[in-house]
């Protein structure tokens, strides 16, 4: 199988080919014009852990102490500094694939040992599998809920066996939530041992703020931001400024998104209804998008890349999280946009199976 990292096929083979993506992972996203105004924004360096009224924001969406909070350039970053800050030389950690190619390449280039456990049936679990692959050195396990790419988040079941393994075995758990909703839900809540790392990117949208969080010990959270002098010193104090604003208007936005995510979902239904068979999804569990298991014949990035060249529509063909015949495609769209997409791809997956579009 061919493989492909997410940076060769964004940054290089796909960009400038596409006018509709419904590849990318994130709300639609806001322009400059549609930002309030920052004219009196004074751009110095702001503050390492992020400026109090960011910290506040976020602190009352787990009902947290600001304390509790550490303002970083994007989840990706507060993720990497959790590696670098729980993590030496030697130790090992475990994640999961499909799923996103940090959680494994850089503790390794960090001189740890990582097992990326696969997904079982439906894309859940194997918990033998994980207690299996726990060492003496293991230091830390990396959930990601609801799951990218795969748009399954844990079940009460799954949540209740990784904290009792967390607790027996005195691991970390370090848990990507960026597409909590509600954050009363998120798994810091359940124990001392877990971190909680989000962001705007993705249900608000902005990714280009790269406005990010981690969330739990106030002990760890001091000590990531320590690493961050060592980063990004501090974040965009334009940036950290709309990430209040918009914060501020949470409810507002969220009900925007919740609106597109049901409308999106029920487009999709519709469109893999009128596929003939050829496409079936994993149904997402608060996602804006889902998983599609491609049923038609070669690889999917062959497929994914047909859909690219000749009908300028971007998706992400599963090869880019180490599987295979599916892509991850998202709903979250404009209805209008949404069903050009569909259509675009669905006169490919006819052309796949031999059949005039």
């Amino acid at each position: 199988m061919e493989t492909i990292s997410i940076r060769d096929w964004v940054f290089q083979e796909a960009a400038g080919r596409y006018d509709i993506d419904l590849g990318d992972s994130n709300a639609p996203c806001w322009r400059v014009g549609d930002l309030p105004d920052t004219s009196q924004v004074v751009l110095d360096y702001g503050a390492d852990r992020g400026t109090s009224a960011l910290r506040e924001h976020v602190a009352e969406l787990y009902g947290y102490s600001p304390r509790a909070i550490g303002i970083t350039h994007g989840g990706q970053e507060a993720l990497y500094l959790l590696y670098r800050t729980l993590l030496k030389p030697g130790d090992h950690l475990i994640t999961f694939w499909p799923g996103w190619q940090q959680s494994w390449l850089a503790p390794e280039r960090s001189g740890c040992t990582v097992t990326a456990l696969p997904y079982g049936d439906g894309f859940r679990m194997d918990f033998v599998q994980l207690v299996e692959a726990i060492r003496p050195t293991t230091r830390a396990i990396v959930v990601n809920t609801p799951c990218n790419p795969t748009g399954k988040a844990l079940t009460a079941t799954e949540r209740d066996i990784l904290l009792q393994l967390a607790r027996s075995r005195d691991l970390y758990l370090i848990a990507d939530e960026e597409y909590l909703c509600d954050f009363s839900e998120s798994l810091v809540h359940e124990d001392p041992r877990v971190i909680s790392v989000s962001g705007l990117s993705k249900v608000y949208g902005v990714p280009g703020l790269r406005i990010g969080w981690l969330c739990g010990d106030e002990t760890v959270v001091a000590n990531a931001i320590e690493y961050k002098h060592l980063t990004t010193i501090s974040n965009s104090a334009l940036c950290e400024h709309l990430g209040s604003t918009l914060l501020a208007r949470r409810a507002h936005l969220l009900e925007g998104y919740k609106k597109l995510l049901k409308e999106g979902y029920e487009t999709l239904q519709h469109w893999v209804a009128s596929c003939g068979g050829r496409v079936s999804i994993v149904e997402p569990e608060g996602t804006p998008f889902c998983w599609v298991r491609l049923h038609v014949p070669g690889s999917s990035l062959e497929f994914c890349r047909r859909v690219l060249h000749s009908t300028g529509v971007l998706t992400m063909p599963a090869e880019l999280f180490g599987e295979k015949h599916g892509m991850r495609l998202t709903f979250v769209r404009p209805t209008a946009e949404l069903e050009e997409g569909l259509a675009r791809i669905k006169s490919v997956l006819l052309e796949s199976a031999g059949q005039i579009a």
